[in-house]
């Protein structure tokens, strides 16, 4: 059995307009309505950043290594530290956080690359990682990039951090900037 309630206007006890639909499925919400959710927050997934390497950086041969993401191109809390390529939860802001980080690793100059990986701090410790295997040589350049998404529960204090490591047979282990990324925003209503 379904149930199903119709109106084309939802109205408050004054008979004040909330919402009014056009019958096709779209509404629209009264201004009072649009103010008062801006006034507490709006429906935004934030805090919400996004940062990346400002250049390539050069990693010890096949040893984890923390990826210094010292660009901002989004914080909307304040709450990304460039100086320790940390994200923190900042206060009120508890709850489960969409979190990706995206890294570009391997050897410099078209050196062999035999492994990369990527990983996830929470707090200090690992709770996720990825690895791709390539190969570079100095006939063709392919791209490793790994990835990971995951939701995530974070409380007040918590701090969030990505490392890296390339395994070459010769030259330098990089990671590179290009393709390199981290950020994350809080879920509405997770």
């Amino acid at each position: 059995m379904t149930s199903k309630i119709k109106v084309n206007i939802l109205a408050d006890g004054g008979d004040n307009s909330i919402i009014t639909s056009d019958g096709a499925g779209s509404f629209t919400a009264s201004s009072s309505l649009a103010s008062s959710v801006q006034s507490v927050g709006g429906l935004q997934n934030t805090p919400a950043f996004d940062v990346r390497l400002g250049s390539d950086q050069t990693m010890s041969d096949n040893t984890i290594t923390k990826a210094n993401f010292d660009t901002e191109d989004l914080d909307t809390a304040s709450a990304y530290d460039t100086s320790t390529y940390r994200f923190t939860v900042p206060s009120n802001q508890a709850g489960t956080y969409f979190i990706y980080a995206f890294t570009n690793g391997g050897g410099s100059g078209g050196n062999t690359s035999l492994s990369h990986d990527v990983f996830l701090y929470k707090n200090g410790s690992q709770i996720t990682g990825a690895r791709g295997h390539t190969r570079h040589d100095t006939n063709r350049t392919f791209v490793d990039v790994n990835t990971i998404t995951l939701s995530v529960n974070l409380a007040v204090g918590d701090y969030l951090e990505v490392y890296a490591r390339a395994d070459i047979s010769s030259g330098s282990a990089t990671l590179h900037s290009l393709g390199s990324r981290f950020g994350g925003y809080k879920l509405i209503g997770a």
